[in-house]
């Protein structure tokens, strides 16, 4: 039997989002968010036009799920914070008292088992009073979001010491304000997209700042944005085109945040000139892509103390040859990912197994961009509805993704910190609903007391926090 250690103080988490699992939608002064809005207006837009409005039923059940993360022995939890709980208008004219104290009562907790947490400021969830002003659209929501990071670092930074200010960026740009298949169900392509993105990297940038001036010199804690990215592969390695295709591919995936947040403040000069070359064939005077002014480029630069990688599938890349009619965020692109047909499948179409992927991921982020500290926030594999508790082949995916994680700890000499399972729980998986089941522990959705039931993987999961080792037979 062969045992491979992981790093001493290797945090070992799981994570979950404030909407996926706190049901409370309108409980004690919370104000609506996009997500409300989003599901209740109905029209198929979610799987059975299912919500978020009991969810795990964590909003009052949060103890169960301590028992949950005692159970796995992990060491650290991420999750986050809803905005419209703690300010119900999005501002601090308001403040809800009652959702402050739902989360003391929760970090408190955490603290008290000697779990450390990893709380995240934006998990999809703005607070609809924003979102009628323009959400993530408008320059002033970076101003908003600036004064409700302060908030939070001042009521919760005395005990909380890892930040993530804003999740999957990416995913807010596209799916919300590109195809409008997620809140708040925005179509506004070739043009939305690079908008939001453009005033989210300002408002990480700014909240970063605000909590360097401000709060670090006493708080002592530590500020990132997770960013989640595919890896990608040539779909045949000896073509140009190919090779090329995949690099737009990363440069408009990954390196669009990455780039000017932890390299020089601005955006990859690829995905410039694709876009402005672009903008100039559809006859308009300037380019689809805001720019950072001189001053804004050295507020973003270095604007992170570690970072935070989803990781969940690869794809092969080849150049993009449908013609698609105006302006799109795809067509700037010009690529396309692939699955391999031999790749296993995972729960959901998209997710396609590849942990060899990660490994790669983790070279490509140390070389790009200046050898940073990571930790991957989340990593998963999905299992339909009816899920099987006896879920033998997603542990084996589950071993073989921590085998590649050792890899580029010990082989490459990545420094990888941390290990974040997605998630602790089943929950509400945005559109998909509650037909895509990511927990370690299964939730029974049709009982009134929502009981939470470990898998099999959260099992062997379990074993390997504990000894802090991976174990082969």
């Amino acid at each position: 039997m062969e045992s491979l250690r992981f790093p001493e103080s290797f945090a070992w988490g799981a994570g979950t989002a404030a909407y996926q699992i706190e049901g409370g939608w309108d409980a004690d002064g919370k104000g609506l968010n996009i997500w409300d809005t989003f599901t209740h207006q109905g029209g198929d837009r979610v799987f059975k036009n299912q919500t978020g409005d009991v969810a795990c039923g964590s909003y009052t059940l949060w103890e169960e799920d301590l028992k949950c993360i005692k159970q796995l022995g992990l060491t650290h939890y991420r999750f986050s914070l809803s905005w419209s709980r703690l300010l119900p208008d999005g501002t601090t004219g308001f403040i809800n008292q009652k959702g402050v104290d739902y989360y003391n009562k929760l970090i408190n907790s955490l603290l008290a088992m000697n779990v450390t947490p990893l709380v995240t400021l934006y998990h999809f969830d703005m607070p609809q009073a924003i979102e009628d002003q323009g959400g993530w659209n408008s320059e002033k929501t970076t101003e908003v979001f600036e004064q409700y990071a302060k908030f939070c670092f001042s009521t919760f930074g005395d005990r909380v010491k890892f930040w993530i200010t804003i999740n999957e960026p990416i995913m807010v740009a596209r799916l919300g304000y590109e195809l409008g298949i997620f809140a708040p169900g925005k179509k506004e392509p070739g043009s939305g997209v690079y908008q939001s993105a453009h005033n989210m990297i300002r408002a990480h940038a700014k909240a970063w700042h605000a909590y360097t001036t401000i709060f670090k010199e006493k708080q002592k804690g530590f500020v990132s944005i997770a960013l989640n990215s595919d890896w990608a592969e040539p779909l045949d390695p000896n073509s140009r085109d190919d090779q090329e295709a995949r690099e737009r591919y990363l440069m408009f995936e990954l390196d669009w945040f990455a780039k000017p947040i932890f390299v020089d403040g601005d955006y990859p000069a690829v995905m410039k000139l694709e876009i402005s070359r672009k903008s100039q064939e559809q006859g308009l005077l300037t380019s689809r892509l805001p720019e950072f002014t001189d001053e804004e480029k050295n507020m973003i630069r270095g604007t992170a103390d570690f970072f935070c990688l989803n990781y969940y599938t690869t794809r092969k890349v080849k150049p993009l040859n449908v013609k698609q009619s105006g302006p799109s965020y795809s067509s700037d692109m010009g690529a396309e990912g692939i699955k391999d047909p031999e790749w296993v499948e995972a729960g959901v179409e998209w997710l396609a197994v590849v942990p060899w992927g990660l490994r790669k991921l983790l070279a490509y982020i140390k070389d790009k961009f200046g050898d940073p500290e990571i930790h991957i926030t989340e990593n998963g594999f999905a299992q339909n509805d009816p899920p099987v508790l006896q879920d033998t082949h997603r542990w084996g995916y589950f071993r073989e993704t921590l085998g590649e994680v050792l890899k580029a700890i010990k082989q490459d000499e990545v420094k990888v910190r941390g290990y974040f399972a997605w998630s602790l729980l089943d929950n509400f998986e945005w559109i998909s609903g509650y037909n895509v089941r990511f927990g370690l522990f299964h939730v029974d959705f049709n009982q009134p007391n929502l009981p939470r039931t470990p898998y099999f993987s959260a099992i062997e999961y379990a074993k390997v926090v504990k000894g802090n080792e991976l174990i082969y037979k």
